[in-house]
């Protein structure tokens, strides 16, 4: 059985009582309404629980941003003195000042928690827009989604040549309407609220580069992966670009460029 299996399943009773909930208020149990705005309450309860995990590591932006100064000033203190001595006192510094403001050994932790999730809910809307049973979603529920059109193409269909050019326009649409919404996420709310200071310039090069990769990678799966992933990948967008603007308006990481602007305002 996969890792992912029971995150899985708990996700599809989610997927599946969603339906039911919005075909018990009188929109048609078959309509790919009802499965998009299904595959949308989906990624909106998600990042809701994940949220603890998301301010968790708001703290830990800030803490380091507030660290990185003193522990530039230790490295360079330190730099070239290779001794044991030296490098047993450079690092109780390091320990110290990162003990004195906040930052966590597992500031990662909050990425590593999430990210089987994120792949689990992929996973989840990848198998069933294929047709295969997961938990909940039943061969039934199964194939009501695999049926499902939206303006005419079948969210279980794939990539930009289907059939006709109304399905090339409705596939490239949400291809590049996440691709543009992971651009914008990436490039002028991200990047401006992250810290390069003290940063390797490999480091620096790759994050000026990110937006694009971001967004040529959507482009590029958008030829090859479901239509109702595409939906949910706009849907997770979206709330990602919502979400990183409102930490970059109210809660800014010190020294960044989104801070400056927080203190001008």
């Amino acid at each position: 059985m996969s890792p992912l299996a029971p995150l899985k399943h708990a996700l599809a009773a989610v997927l599946a009582t969603t339906h039911d909930a919005l075909a018990a208020l009188g929109v048609s149990a078959d309509s790919a309404v009802t499965w998009v705005l299904g595959i949308a309450s989906l990624v909106v309860l998600v990042r809701l629980l994940l949220l603890p995990f998301v301010i968790h590591g708001v703290r830990q932006a800030h803490a380091g941003a507030r660290a990185r100064p003193h522990l530039k000033g230790i490295t360079e203190r330190y730099r070239g003195r290779t001794d044991a001595e030296s490098l047993r006192a450079h690092m109780d510094e390091r320990r110290a000042v990162s003990a004195e403001h906040g930052v966590s050994r597992l500031g990662c932790l909050p990425v590593l928690v999430q990210l089987p999730v994120w792949l689990a809910l992929y996973h989840l809307v990848s198998d069933v827009a294929h047709g295969t049973a997961v938990g909940a979603m039943g061969p039934g529920l199964v194939s009501s989604f695999g049926a499902a059109s939206l303006v005419g193409v079948s969210l279980a269909g794939h990539g930009y040549l289907g059939s006709g050019g109304l399905h090339l326009a409705v596939v490239a649409g949400l291809a590049l309407t996440a691709a543009a919404l992971s651009y914008v996420t990436q490039r002028f709310v991200v990047a401006p609220n992250t810290s390069v200071e003290g940063m390797p310039e490999a480091m620096v090069a790759a994050q000026r580069i990110m937006p694009v990769m971001s967004a040529g990678g959507m482009l590029l799966a958008g030829g090859v992966v479901p239509v109702a992933l595409l939906v949910y990948w706009v849907c997770s967008s979206t709330w990602t670009l919502g979400q990183s603007a409102a930490i970059a308006r109210w809660w800014p990481t010190p020294g960044t460029a989104a801070a400056a602007r927080h203190v001008m305002a």
